[in-house]
């Protein structure tokens, strides 16, 4: 899935939570802009490994500028029938400190929520999204107890380093989700205990962890029918501040759960004129739960 799908929907927020910004420019912003360099200034970057602190990590870490809480999974009816979905809040920092202000409604975080669903036998794809600002309780990300959320559409359970049981719920505008997540293997940190490289330059990282195999079972509501699914999903929650290097236009990322109960992840971040200067680094996790973290010289990605 494309980890920047939607993230430039925030950009409309920017007036809406209690923060004098200039007019923005009549360009779009490119992908560097909303994940590089440009603004880093008063936000915390992810120089080193930092040591993960359960539930609390689970949470939203308000110091850094963009995060988010990424689930995809496959599932299947008893009849076969095949469903993909994902879920994902995605946060962003407009301000390295909150207003100034007495006004419940200001935030220097806004917050968008975004749902698939792929019918694969009915050869549909659906999608929605939802946006709003982290006040008010209207949007957030906490860890004890788990809940990651906005309006409605929610994860919420109970969670330390070795167990970690969610339910997701979106009842979004053609389908819903109401999905019971439970780990059947440990957290994984990806990179160097946890901190991934996203480039050549100190600082161009992220904070980035996963559970790898998730078993799930629940409901999918699509064309008024309703579909008792169970299958495996894939969590990740990453972080940071200016992840990535100028020159880099595309991010593919990879989760495979293989038949053997192996896991793999990879990632590709695409330099706009130079594939010499792509920047690539994945995760082998074995069936024993043993992690071997993959260089960019170990792999290959091609585009048929």
């Amino acid at each position: 899935m494309n980890r920047l799908l939607g993230i430039s929907f925030l950009v409309c927020l920017l007036q809406a939570c209690g923060q004098e910004v200039a007019q923005p420019p009549s360009a779009p912003l490119s992908v560097v802009e909303i994940l590089g360099g440009a603004s880093s200034e008063g936000y915390e970057r992810a120089f080193l490994p930092r040591p993960l602190v359960f539930p609390e990590d689970y949470g939203a870490h308000d110091s850094f500028k963009n995060e988010w809480w990424y689930f995809t999974g496959n599932l299947s009816d008893a009849e076969g029938r095949t469903f993909g979905y994902q879920f994902t809040l995605f946060r962003t920092a407009i301000a390295p400190h909150k207003p100034a202000t007495d006004s419940a409604w200001s935030s220097n975080q806004i917050y968008l929520a975004h749902a698939a669903l792929s019918d694969i036998d009915g050869q549909h794809f659906l999608y929605d999204e939802r946006y709003s600002r982290g006040a008010l309780g209207l949007a957030g990300a906490q860890g004890e107890p788990v809940r990651f959320w906005l309006d409605d559409w929610s994860v919420s359970g109970n969670a330390d380093p070795g167990h970690f049981a969610v339910t997701i719920r979106a009842r979004a505008g053609d389908f819903n989700l109401d999905l019971k997540l439970k780990n059947g293997k440990a957290l994984v940190l990806h990179g160097d205990r946890g901190l991934s490289a996203k480039g050549r330059t100190p600082g161009n990282a992220s904070h980035y962890y996963s559970f790898t195999r998730l078993r799930t079972e629940g409901a999918v509501q699509l064309g008024g029918e309703t579909f008792q699914v169970q299958g495996e999903s894939w969590f990740d929650h990453e972080w940071s501040t200016s992840a990535l290097e100028s020159g880099q236009t595309g991010w593919d990322w990879f989760s495979l759960q293989l038949s053997d109960q192996s896991e793999l992840m990879l990632f590709r971040l695409r330099h706009a004129s130079d594939p010499g200067q792509d920047y690539s680094s994945g995760t082998l996790i074995g069936a024993d739960e043993s992690v071997s973290p993959l260089q960019g010289d170990e792999f290959s990605i091609e585009v048929l």
